[in-house]
């Protein structure tokens, strides 16, 4: 891990002047301050907030960073991690990065300053960039939900090519041919793992010429959005997949404001359940992910490497989905 001194020698100048650009203090021209920052940035020197130098104790601190607690997918899984934290007598700092990289970068460095004893990420993208940073500065971490494909690394999932070929399978079974898939950024395994199921449940049925995929965003807004362009198709669509819960819903508002009936006029299917807390009556048929387990997994396995109990080659965790049959699926109308 590189050192104040390592900065200095980079920049040409004393560690104490480092040390004045890091903590604001002191005079510093702005020439100076700009070599520092340039040999900071350079280096991947990370400030130590609590006690300037190596690292000398644990902190009982863990990170959870991930792209959307309000999506209560996350919420479930954050409420895993901190309940099998606080277990162990850890306390845990929540980071919401919008499924923005320079967010996540962002926050990873400050968390890397607070001296966090390990960190469980929702990677943003596929980009291993901020993986390679906290493995070279020696911080563990365990990835949740999402792949990064080429990185040996901790990861606990679930199975979403398998959720969403049984969902598509249902389709399929009820006698849709025509079934489109809505989805998030091509770069996020979520995403690519779900459009693999459904291309294969297609292929199967001998239905590949059929397939549809709109890729978004895991929102309301692309959800609706992409939904609105689908149901432009001649002919129709009898069905939607949505691949993650918040698609689901704009599907289902783009649905109500073309006046069509679910399940009369189309058929809607989604990953991810929504708590019986957000809805009246549930009538989504969906692939459930078990979130709270997949938090708590993900925990205990960060805890186990923190501890130095569970030495070796990486782990890959990765649950079954429940599929949920409901009122939203039913045979084609014609």
């Amino acid at each position: 891990m590189p050192t104040i001194q390592d900065v200095a020698k980079l920049a040409g100048v004393a560690p104490i002047t480092v040390s004045r650009v890091i903590n604001n203090s002191g005079y510093t021209s702005e020439e100076t301050r700009a070599r520092v920052e340039a040999a900071i940035a350079s280096l991947g020197y990370i400030p130590n907030t609590l006690a300037r130098g190596l690292r000398s104790k644990r902190t009982q601190t863990l990170a959870l960073v991930m792209t959307d607690i309000t999506n209560p997918f996350f919420t479930l899984i954050a409420r895993g991690v901190e309940d099998r934290a606080s277990h162990s007598g850890y306390t845990v700092i929540f980071c919401n990065t919008d499924e923005s990289e320079a967010k996540e970068e962002k926050y990873i460095n400050i968390l890397l300053q607070k001296q966090v004893d390990g960190i469980l990420l929702v990677p943003a993208c596929s980009n291993s960039a901020s993986v390679k940073f906290l493995q070279s500065n020696d911080i563990p971490v365990v990835l949740i939900d999402r792949k990064i494909p080429g990185t040996q690394i901790d990861l606990v999932r679930a199975d979403s090519e398998g959720g969403a070929y049984r969902l598509i399978k249902h389709l399929i079974e009820l006698g849709h041919k025509r079934i489109v898939t809505i989805t998030g950024p091509r770069e996020v395994s979520t995403s690519s793992d779900r459009v693999s199921g459904y291309q294969r449940a297609m292929h199967e049925a001998g239905l590949e010429d059929l397939e549809s995929v709109y890729y978004g965003s895991f929102t309301q807004a692309s959800g609706y959005e992409l939904a609105r362009q689908a149901l432009e198709l001649a002919p129709r669509p009898t069905a939607i997949f949505g691949a993650n819960n918040f698609i689901s819903i704009g599907v289902l508002k783009a649905l109500r404001d073309t006046q069509l009936r679910v399940p009369e006029d189309v058929t809607v299917v989604g990953f991810d359940d929504l708590p019986p807390s957000m809805v009246i009556e549930p009538i989504l048929t969906v692939a459930s992910q078990p979130a709270y387990e997949m938090g708590s997994q993900a925990a205990e396995l960060l805890l186990k490497r923190i501890s130095n109990e569970l030495p070796g080659s990486n782990q890959e965790v990765i649950l079954p989905t429940e599929m949920i049959v409901r009122r939203s699926s039913a045979p084609p109308k014609n």
